[in-house]
């Protein structure tokens, strides 16, 4: 089956698609899952830890198995096992079973993410233009309707598990809809199956888990930035989290066509710039309405350099694409797991403003690394 056709494509976007929908279905679940077992913030958190465990365990075996196997047996079987261990989590009834639960559920999450950006490297190699930035976009899209849609059956009062029931028919009918239509291609038969990142393999992973520690500080810290700095109220506090999602979707949904007419370097370079410039002005402004105009700017700034590194990522020949993707990919969500934790200790030390403007220093490395990048695969 040719990588270029449609199809390809299609099923591309629903597998980025799923990978989305489910992760944000969890997330109105959380006080449900709270309330259901009676734990503290404290335990909580360490059941939280275990969707990250799961997930950065199952990276790094993804890498080596698809670059066995092929992506699409990887995507397929995360895929399904995403919907089907979903019900679960509204209904384990013990810490100690909802904690076996988050692990395969964010196994399943991490093995998908991998597998899918391999399946997408190839499929926009074949196509001879960027597609990266959109298929992105469709797991910002995903996470948008999956959040949205569990959101509203449970402010209907639909059970939990119901709910999580629909949901997950949906994610399996979509997966059922990519799976034929996924490359069947299988990866290479001999050579490692380990291969320690190094060079550009290791600076595009480095970058990617800045880039990834940013987007990660806009979730977790934001709110709590502009309500303490007197930008809004605390009722308002999540505005700039919106704004920030929104600018990245729209960035992404437009980003291919950007990339094609400017090309890859000055994408990093002027995506890196803006993400930088977006930092200084919510940090310096005091004006509410400039000062959230920041949000936008990382947004748009930072919307397609992950996807860029993705695909220096895939045309590298240091080592194996999947191995690369694998590494990129595990690295990447350490920054998102690790860095806001380490955030908070940083900010503790010297206050909130001035660990963002590190982050923002930290961010700097991609547009003084874009040539080199660039150069190297």
């Amino acid at each position: 089956m040719s990588a270029d056709r449609p199809a390809t494509r299609l099923a591309t976007r629903l597998a980025f698609f799923v990978a989305g929908f489910g992760i944000a279905c969890w997330a109105p679940l959380v006080p449900f899952a709270k309330a259901r077992l009676q734990i503290d913030d404290a335990m909580l958190g360490l059941l939280l830890l275990c969707i990250g465990g799961g997930s950065v365990a199952a990276m790094l075996a993804t890498g080596p198995l698809t670059a066995r196997f092929g992506s699409r047996p990887v995507i397929v079987a995360s895929g399904f096992l995403l919907a089907a261990i979903l019900p679960f989590l509204a209904i384990a009834e013990t810490p100690l079973a909802l904690g076996a639960v988050l692990l395969i559920f964010g196994g399943a999450l991490g093995s998908l993410d991998v597998a899918v950006n391999v399946h997408a490297v190839e499929v926009e190699r074949a196509s001879g233009v960027p597609l990266m930035s959109g298929f992105h976009a469709l797991f910002s899209i995903g996470g948008f309707a999956g959040a949205g849609l569990m959101t509203l059956f449970l402010s209907l009062e639909v059970d939990t598990l119901a709910a999580t029931s629909i949901c997950a028919a949906l994610m399996l009918a979509a997966m059922l809809a990519a799976r034929p239509r996924l490359l069947a291609a299988r990866g290479a038969e001999d050579g490692p199956l380990f291969v320690r990142p190094q060079g550009i393999v290791l600076l595009l992973s480095i970058l990617a888990m800045v880039t990834f520690l940013a987007e990660g500080a806009m979730l977790d810290w934001s709110a709590l930035l502009i309500t303490q700095g007197g930008l809004v109220d605390v009722k308002q506090g999540g505005v700039g989290y919106i704004l920030f999602a929104i600018a990245m979707t729209a960035g992404r949904l437009l980003g291919d066509g950007l990339v094609a007419r400017i090309g890859d370097y000055r994408t990093l370079l002027g995506g890196g710039v803006v993400a930088v410039l977006g930092f200084a002005v919510l940090l310096a402004v005091p004006l509410a309405p400039v000062a959230l105009g920041g949000f936008v700017l990382i947004g748009l700034g930072a919307s397609n350099l992950v996807p860029v590194l993705f695909r220096r990522a895939g045309s590298q020949s240091n080592m194996p694409p999947a191995l690369a993707i694998g590494a990129l990919t595990t690295l990447g969500y350490a920054g998102i797991l690790v860095g806001p934790a380490g955030i908070g200790v940083v900010a503790k030390a010297v206050g909130l403003p001035a660990a963002f403007w590190i982050l923002a220093a930290l961010l700097l490395l991609v547009p003084l690394t874009a040539r080199r990048v660039t150069r190297g695969t």
